[in-house]
């Protein structure tokens, strides 16, 4: 009866406040949980190279960062092929953003012959492997003689069916056609429409797009590897990969060393657009 009547007792402010406690433990150890394997990454990258055998795993953090990542310096040009990744990826996700935005709001937004096919045929690109396309399209870059230039990793990227399905579908719902019919009486261009009614409502997904992009282009090792010849001109993942090319085996604290230190600049644009999609939600050209 007692219990009955603590139970009845309880108001419902008592059960959201209970229940709010639990989502934010949650969020709390999911975060952990997320966390951790960058903060073991940065362990290893402190420790010397048997740190990573070590029962039961190693959680301190050491001193021996700055001499692991000297060995890596004395391995490969890091710093360089850092740049090189952040030229290509910067290039490719500005040129993405651009113009699968262009395509999505005029497939979104405009009326033209053979519209529905030529989406529908954008979409049945993403069923086709990647792999597929890598002959053809090596075979353009030599007759082209980008073999071994950055022009052979931004040009074939500048575009992809996933960005223009993205904002298609996000400027379907967020721009609204009275705006862009109250743009024309105003006598605004097609561009000019573009630019100052529809970019201000659809930043959020221009800046995931971005995120998603440079994540994607930085993390590539394949195509890279393909095309390039010249150590000048390797991009960071490729750097990595000669780290574990080493006849007295796998030094761990050298290799999670430069992986900590490349996966930085990911970290700083996730954080910058993070902000950018949370500014984007509170501005434009529609208020609720």
């Amino acid at each position: 009866m007692s219990s009955l009547q603590t139970a009845s007792s309880r108001t419902p402010g008592d059960t959201g406040i209970i229940g709010k406690t639990l989502f934010y433990i949650l969020l709390v150890l999911g975060a952990l949980v997320s966390i951790f394997p960058f903060y073991w990454m940065f362990v290893i990258a402190t420790n010397d190279r048997g740190a990573v055998f070590h029962i039961p795993p190693m959680l301190s953090i050491g001193g021996e960062f700055l001499n692991n990542f000297q060995r890596v310096l004395e391995r490969t040009d890091f710093f360089r092929a850092l740049l090189n990744s952040l030229f290509v990826s910067s290039m490719v996700t500005v040129s993405v953003v651009f113009f699968c935005t262009l395509a999505g709001y005029a497939f979104a937004k405009y009326d033209f012959p053979l519209k529905n096919a030529l989406f529908y045929f954008v979409i049945a690109t993403l069923f086709v492997p990647t792999q597929l396309s890598v002959l053809p399209t090596y075979i353009i870059m030599a007759k082209l003689h980008w073999i071994d230039t950055y022009k052979a990793l931004i040009v074939p990227a500048m575009v992809n069916a996933f960005g223009i399905f993205w904002m298609r579908q996000y400027i379907s719902t967020a721009v609204h056609s009275e705006l862009i019919e109250s743009g024309r009486i105003d006598g605004g261009g097609h561009f000019r429409i573009f630019w100052s009614i529809a970019v201000p409502v659809i930043t959020p997904a221009m800046a995931t797009l971005g995120i998603l992009n440079f994540m994607n282009v930085w993390n590539d090792f394949f195509w890279p590897l393909v095309v390039l010849k010249n150590s000048e001109h390797f991009t960071i993942q490729i750097a990595l990969q000669q780290l574990f090319s080493n006849r007295d085996g796998l030094d761990y604290g050298m290799i999670m060393s430069a992986t900590f230190t490349a996966t930085l600049p990911l970290l700083i644009v996730f954080l910058l657009f993070s902000r950018w999609v949370i500014a984007g939600l509170t501005s434009g050209a529609i208020k609720s």
